[in-house]
């Protein structure tokens, strides 16, 4: 874990962000991207064969998100929940981690009865997000800043909140190597701010070769949880298929 001093909410600054990405951070995305062509091909022949066994509808899932200085784009992902699953139960579980910012364990922990058979390690690993190299090839994203969130989440920011936007959003990022699913919604917030005010090219580069190590931790974190809310499995409602997700 990355050592992180957080700023307090009254002495967050303001930081003009440009609209093109520095030279370093835009090679050193064309290189990630080079070298995880092959990972991404493979792990899409292996999606493409067991959505096809376990859950008919496509392989890739695409979603409208909320980017650099607030501009909207779609992002591309593994799908990895049975095609047309509600997603009102994430929106009212995102508003209670804003309320009570209690550590953002992710609804995949309790159970969640749309998530297609298997599909919970390709979730808690980050490979489901690897189709967003195509993203990041288009200069939508980058390797490493915020992750871009969905617009109803955005529009529960406030104002100083919004401030993470002011990097273009990544695949992975300070807060992901930080904690992540360990740290508050407000944490969070002032990770991906301070990313914004403070990003070079060797922060970036530290934070790329921390990820996986933060990532294993994250599939240990969701294992332990998985098992502590198991004899709760069976009470939880099941979810509604009226929507895409």
């Amino acid at each position: 874990m990355l050592p992180v001093r957080l700023p307090p909410t009254q002495n967050v600054r303001t930081v003009l962000v440009s609209n093109r990405l520095p030279i370093w951070k835009r090679t050193i995305d064309l290189v990630c991207c080079l070298l995880a062509l092959p990972l991404l091909a493979l792990i899409a022949l292996i999606m493409t064969v067991v959505t096809k066994l376990v859950s008919p509808g496509p392989v890739f899932f695409c979603q409208e998100r909320v980017g650099h200085l607030g501009r909207k784009f779609r992002i591309y992902k593994f799908r990895t929940m049975h095609a047309g699953a509600d997603t009102k139960s994430h929106q009212n579980y995102f508003k209670e981690l804003i309320t009570t910012n209690a550590p953002m364990v992710k609804l995949d922990s309790q159970g969640d009865s749309r998530l297609i058979p298997g599909s919970r390690l390709l979730r808690a690993s980050g490979l489901d997000e690897l189709p967003q190299i195509i993203n990041v090839l288009r200069g939508e994203m980058s390797i490493v800043g915020p992750r871009p969130c969905l617009p109803a989440e955005f529009a529960e920011y406030l104002p100083w909140q919004r401030r993470r936007c002011q990097a273009v959003p990544g695949l992975t990022g300070l807060w992901q190597v930080s904690g992540k699913n360990r740290t508050t919604f407000d944490e969070m917030i002032r990770l991906d701010i301070r990313y914004a005010q403070t990003r070079s090219w060797w922060l970036d580069l530290k934070i790329i070769l921390v990820t996986v190590p933060a990532l294993l931790r994250q599939i240990g974190d969701a294992r332990s949880e998985r098992k502590a809310v198991a004899p709760k499995a069976n009470t939880l409602p099941s979810y509604s298929t009226n929507r895409a997700a």
